[in-house]
């Protein structure tokens, strides 16, 4: 079975038709020398990048895996020569600022290339995936001193970083966290603690690798409010090597080509990013940049998935199908077969629709950096808080199983490893658990932000999402109605969850998943109106899939608002 092979055309149709992207950027003057022409050139490009260097080497690497003896981490073959010519070319450096090394891109493109990379190999694409959250955490908090030493490396993706949080006995809760970092006379401080399942760790791919530890000062208070930050490098600026120790790598069920690190520091010399007792305040800044990118993982995932599902559907011939009569020996294509085509069709559906959302939300991003507009700035503030945790559960979501639905094209073949599908669904899974899993991602949504100012927020962008619908689709009216029973049973979770604290938490994954399906309406609204072509493969492009959506997608809206309003009536 082929390699996944990035399709250009159809993500440059979302970035120029669907969402106007190269005039909106255009508009900023950081960007206004970024014409539709350059940022084509780019996404072209980075496909071909992708597709003959990157692509080639996931099977491999799920097969040879990443090993480790003795403390030290080797890749499976190709992906160091292939990290190199990654950083190099200066693919990590896109979004990057001019003056730290980067090429001051949109973020938008960044986004296209890690959906592209993900799909074409998830466990190499583990190894930079925090890079631009870890060059802006350093950026915009650490010390100029560290700047100095670990901005620009990690910027143009030189060296790689780490994100360690998590410990043994504390998962999801930081508060728990119990690794110390002690203060020594010259103003540095020693770290001592382990920390589990950190990407990436330890590997050969770079010279240098930048540890960002959370940990807890002597005086600090409990909870997650007495956490630092701080960077402890593998080597230091002098050469010599700090006391870091990758411990073991797990086995894992998926994405074997990334190791997945258990890191023990032991009084590992180092220094404070940002201020005592802020280190959340920092850390968030690298958590919500992953976020983003776990959510065009999903869609990369997914796009994937349907790639070769969609190829082999074109090659098996299986049966007759209905409606085509009963000749005698003959079969059909399985892609004919109406069971076949709803789960294609559904799954085409899902993968375009998040890359609209995916591509809003990179281009909200820019307009908080560059627009000089206090109102623009607010208005991309909230749908990016709103946004990215919606994105991040129902991409990661449908990933996994929109991926094993394209697995059953396949049949028996499909759990055959030759096939390559099964590898997707397995390497899928953990992106609904990592970075914040699902459940917490609808908590972050309905209690901390939609709640917590009584749906005003949430109320704002309906407001902007109904305004921005096409008024000529006669679908318009069904998304009106849509958004107006999701006003609606805001409201009644905010009123009931006076009289039941737990039922927000109850209903969170109901409601987020409510608010996915508007957007995902708004998405495909904005698609259709972006097709002109009445050809019949623009049909089968596009109308079969929005067809697909109000068919098989959108009826789940009833059921979810349906479980809410029942679960307010008894909590009233």
């Amino acid at each position: 079975m082929s390699d996944y092979q990035p399709r250009t055309d159809d993500m440059q149709f979302v970035l120029s038709r669907v969402l106007n992207a190269p005039a909106q950027l255009q508009a900023l003057p950081a960007f206004a020398e970024v014409d539709a022409a350059l940022m084509l050139q780019v996404l072209e490009e980075a496909g071909k990048f992708v597709g003959e260097v990157i692509a080639p080497l996931n099977r491999g690497g799920d097969e040879i895996g990443a090993q480790w003896a003795g403390g030290a981490v080797t890749m499976p073959t190709g992906f160091k020569d292939a990290y190199q010519s990654f950083w190099q070319s200066g693919w990590p450096a896109l979004a990057a600022s001019a003056e730290d090394g980067g090429q001051g891109l949109p973020t938008v493109l960044e986004a296209m290339l890690y959906e592209m990379l993900s799909a074409a190999n998830h466990s190499w694409t583990m190894a930079p995936g925090l890079l631009h959250g870890a060059y802006e955490c350093i950026k915009h908090h650490a010390s100029d001193e560290l700047k100095s030493h670990y901005l620009e490396k990690v910027a143009t993706g030189e060296w790689l970083a780490t994100m360690c949080l998590t410990e043994p006995h504390a998962g999801s809760d930081l508060g728990q966290v119990r690794t110390k970092a002690t203060p020594l006379p010259d103003g540095q401080y020693a770290v001592s603690g382990t920390k589990i399942f950190i990407s990436g760790g330890e590997h050969d791919l770079t010279d240098n690798i930048v540890h960002l530890v959370l940990a807890r000062l002597p005086d600090a208070p409990p909870g997650p409010k007495g956490l630092s930050l701080f960077l402890v490098p593998k080597f230091y600026p002098d050469g010599s090597r700090s006391r870091v120790h990758c411990d073991r790598i797990e086995e894992k069920m998926g994405l074997h080509g990334s190791p997945t690190c258990v890191m023990r520091f032991d009084e590992a010399v180092c220094a404070i990013v940002g201020e005592p007792g802020k280190g959340l305040n920092a850390m968030f800044v690298m958590m919500n940049a992953a976020r983003l990118h776990v959510a065009l993982q999903g869609i990369g995932l997914l796009d994937a998935a349907w790639q070769k599902a969609d190829a082999y559907s074109q090659e098996r011939r299986q049966m007759r199908a209905p409606g085509k009569g009963k000749s005698a020996g003959e079969s059909d294509l399985i892609g004919e077969h109406p069971a076949m085509r709803r789960i294609l069709d559904t799954q085409r559906a899902w993968v375009d629709a998040g890359r609209v959302l995916a591509y809003r939300t990179a281009l909200e991003l820019d307009l908080i950096k560059h627009s000089p507009n206090a109102d623009t700035q607010a208005s991309a503030q909230r749908w990016c808080a709103l946004v990215t945790p919606v994105m991040k559960s129902v991409f990661t979501h449908q990933a996994f199983h929109g991926g094993s639905d394209c697995l059953q094209v396949f049949g028996g073949h499909g759990y055959v490893r030759e096939w390559g599908i099964e590898q997707i669904v397995r390497d899928a899974r953990v992106a609904m658990i990592y970075e914040g899993t699902n459940e917490i991602q609808a908590i972050d949504l309905l209690v901390r932000k939609v709640l917590a100012d009584g749906g005003n927020s949430l109320n704002a962008l309906l407001d902007t999402i109904a305004l921005d619908l096409p008024k000529a689709a006669k679908a318009s009216t069904a998304a009106q109605a849509r958004i107006q029973t999701l006003r609606a049973v805001t409201q009644q979770i905010v009123k009931a969850s006076v009289q039941d604290a737990a039922l927000a938490h109850r209903v969170a994954d109901d409601y987020l998943r409510a608010v996915a399906l508007v957007l995902m309406d708004w998405a495909w609204l904005r698609i259709e109106a972006g097709v002109d072509d009445n050809t019949v493969t623009a049909q089968a492009r596009w109308i079969n899939p929005a067809k697909a959506l109000r068919s098989w997608v959108l009826p789940e809206f009833q059921m979810r608002t349906f479980i809410i309003v029942q679960q307010c009536t008894m909590a009233a």
